[in-house]
């Protein structure tokens, strides 16, 4: 069988945007069912981002012969570049054309009054990528060998 080498780009593309599949379906389920009012309910997203990371970091480490720290916190970040850019974009969009909820957070969020589409999907934008970025330090003290048999960095 052979062993294909994958770059960190590729694997970071390819898991950030089947990430952000996950986390527009998830959102567009919560429209579905009327969920999508309860922001609380947003903080599943990170189930999605760790295991878009995970397996991003995982796919890497198991198709190269060698992968040190710092090769995984790139894959972790740039995957959740990847990941959350097209999201926050799709979010603006979305704000655009739905303007009862952009409404109802206008008028239930704490300074509400200035929300609008580019500032809810900036802040969307910022807080999955800074959220990606806690997550992979934590996903890489995990996937150290370290804590295996093996021993060694990665």
């Amino acid at each position: 069988m052979e062993n294909n080498k994958y770059t960190i780009e590729d694997i970071a593309i390819r898991y950030g945007l089947m990430t952000t599949v996950w986390l527009i379906g998830y959102f567009m389920i919560m429209k579905l069912v009327g969920l999508v009012h309860i922001t609380e309910l947003r903080m599943l997203n990170f189930i999605f981002l760790v295991g878009g990371i995970y397996l991003a970091i995982r796919r890497y480490r198991e198709n190269n012969e060698s992968m040190t720290y710092f090769n995984g916190i790139g894959i972790g970040f740039l995957t959740s570049a990847v990941a959350v850019i097209p999201f926050a974009l799709f979010i603006f969009i979305y704000l655009q054309l739905d303007q009862d909820l952009l409404n109802y957070i206008r008028e239930n969020a704490p300074f509400g009054e200035h929300n609008n589409s580019y500032i809810l999907s900036f802040f969307v934008g910022i807080e999955g990528f800074f959220s990606g970025m806690i997550l992979t330090f934590i996903i890489m003290q995990y996937m150290k060998r370290s804590h295996s048999k093996g021993g060694g960095i990665i």
